[in-house]
């Protein structure tokens, strides 16, 4: 069982690291593997709304880490994504890779236990967090919770290591996705969908 870490920031070891760390320290000590993953700051593509994705189920576009990504996120049993807060939203590059990995790929991951958190100076946590979490909602991913919203506070690590509230915060996260990991891969099936999925587009304005 392994839970994929996902560091959405340009900092390798920045405040957004410190409170993945936190979580991953708690899902070790439940007995469950955690692997980390960082975007980095190599340039990545917005989606160009080709379409081929619906047919291969993987991005077009081979040269930036996309259908790496994709690829981590899947061979995991769960993941947790962290960005910092940039004007009251996650990290535009994490962004543009998740629209890609999720419009291609989001058949794939349902019923994987996901969470995500954020680290910011002041405000804009909440609306990060909850831009984040639509990514889960629309592939029916068990989205994991805490004790309250999943953020950090502070501009350096340090002021993050000093936010006790929220590495608590980071800690029950980190149990509550380990405990999910672990009950969900006892074998149980998921739900038989029974229903086709059906898209209301409204075409010719009828």
């Amino acid at each position: 069982m392994k839970v994929l870490l996902i560091n959405g920031s340009p900092h390798k070891e920045g405040c957004t690291f410190t409170a993945l760390c936190e979580v991953a320290d708690a899902i070790g000590r439940n007995g469950v593997e955690t692997e980390f993953y960082h975007i980095g700051v190599k340039p990545v593509h917005g989606c160009i709304a080709c379409g081929s994705c619906r047919k291969t189920r993987r991005c077009a576009i081979e040269d930036d880490i996309c259908n790496e990504l994709a690829d981590k996120i899947l061979e995991a049993d769960g993941v947790v994504i962290g960005s910092p807060v940039y004007f009251s939203g996650p990290n535009g590059a994490l962004c543009a890779l998740l629209d890609r990995i999720f419009y291609s790929s989001m058949e794939k991951f349902a019923y994987k236990p996901a969470a995500c958190v954020v680290s910011c100076r002041r405000g804009g946590a909440s609306a990060a967090f909850d831009r984040l979490n639509k990514y889960f909602t629309i592939a029916q991913m068990p989205v994991a919770s805490s004790q309250y919203w999943n953020a950090v506070h502070g501009f350096k690590p340090d002021d993050v290591r000093k936010d006790l509230e929220g590495l608590q915060i980071m800690r029950k996260l980190g149990n509550n996705i380990a405990w999910m990991v672990k009950n969900l891969s006892k074998g149980d099936q998921p739900p038989e969908q029974d229903e086709r999925r059906v898209y209301t587009s409204f075409p010719d304005g009828k």
